[in-house]
């Protein structure tokens, strides 16, 4: 009798126990990285100290005295403009993956839709990353900063040169129609032209540097 019991017991855990597990499989959510998070974070804030007080005073120290606060003020405007258009309309550009297909090249191969501006369908549940570790609220942060930093890198090949608000008309310009464009097209995903060319960027050196090193030669 008992050999029954246990041998019906046996069979029991057989059918339950691989359900349970593919039900624990399909109920299963990304869970947050600690780690992960406290080092983007770590780097949202170096990168942005790179531009202020960074940039600001280096190029600071390359103009005339009498221009010093001119380039360091349009290091900090440059810091506020670009923060406010990133909001409003530059993560989407940059990483709204709608109509984007591997291998195939539209206009969202170049240009992010709209999906995301004003950072729509952002919670703070929201997550992101290789595997879902860390706040998406933290990568558009992060992202952030490198559209302040690039065009921050530019004020310097104009210094003493351009108005002030020029140069902010300028700076929202090249925002919109090359930086935002480029940064979509490298680390947007499958179905950004430059991606699906195999270009890799792991810090910056496409998206950021080449990009405002053009810029500047250009200026």
């Amino acid at each position: 009798m008992t050999l029954r019991k246990f041998a019906g017991l046996g069979a029991l855990l057989s059918i339950v126990m691989p359900s349970l597990a593919m039900a624990a499989d399909e109920v299963a959510a990304p869970v947050l990285n600690s780690g992960d998070t406290a080092w983007m974070l770590t780097s949202t804030a170096l990168v942005l100290f790179m531009t202020i007080p960074g940039l600001a005073l280096f190029y600071g120290g390359m103009v005339r005295s009498k221009n010093i606060l001119s380039v360091m003020m349009q290091c900090f405007a440059i810091t506020g403009l670009i923060s406010v258009l990133w909001v409003i309309y530059g993560y989407s550009i940059a990483f709204d993956t709608t109509g984007m297909e591997q291998g195939v090249v539209n206009f969202n191969s170049f240009f992010g839709g709209m999906g995301k501006a004003f950072l729509a369908g952002v919670t703070p549940a929201s997550i992101t990353g290789p595997a879902a570790l860390f706040p998406e609220a933290v990568f558009i942060t992060f992202q952030m900063t490198f559209a302040i930093i690039t065009p921050a890198l530019i004020v310097g090949a104009f210094a003493e040169r351009m108005k002030f608000s020029a140069m902010l008309i300028f700076m929202a310009i090249w925002f919109t129609l090359v930086y935002a464009p480029i940064a979509h097209m490298v680390w947007s995903g499958n179905g950004g032209l430059l991606w699906d060319w195999g270009v890799l960027d792991f810090a910056g050196g496409t998206v950021v540097h080449i990009n405002a090193g053009v810029a500047g030669l250009v200026a």
